[in-house]
């Protein structure tokens, strides 16, 4: 799934992917354009919930997922393909691996009715 949004748009309308599309618990990845910046992310279903992240390791650079959208889940974190660092899902703090204590930047997403779209505000942060 391959989606295309702009802040310059209203970016809080755009669907990113249906809730129910993702298992609960599961990894979904989409390709946004962010700031003019073509971009990979990470998003997660927990329950009615969802999260979002870059899909960039803080180790290396590289993406997260050993496959295109696919990613590896142990132990209820998610790990990098490339290096093992774990990254715990309430937010993306690095708990084992070469990038212990970083964390994973966070893209802001909510859910709206069944939808997963930027938040109105979609901070890139630290966490």
């Amino acid at each position: 799934m391959v989606v295309r949004t702009s802040l310059n748009n209203d970016a809080a309308q755009v669907l990113l992917v249906r809730l129910e599309q993702i298992e609960d618990g599961g990894f979904v990845e989409v390709e946004v354009t962010l700031d003019g910046d073509a971009e990979s992310l990470i998003l997660h279903r927990d329950g009615d919930d969802a999260r979002g992240w870059l899909n960039v390791c803080p180790h290396a650079g590289r993406r997260l997922d050993w496959a295109p959208g696919k990613f590896l889940k142990s132990n209820g974190l998610l790990v990098c393909a490339a290096h093992g660092a774990s990254f715990e899902l309430a937010g993306g703090q690095c708990v084992a691996g070469p990038c212990r204590g970083d964390r994973l930047r966070a893209v802001a997403v909510e859910v709206r009715d069944g939808a997963i779209v930027l938040a109105a505000r979609w901070p890139r942060t630290s966490g």
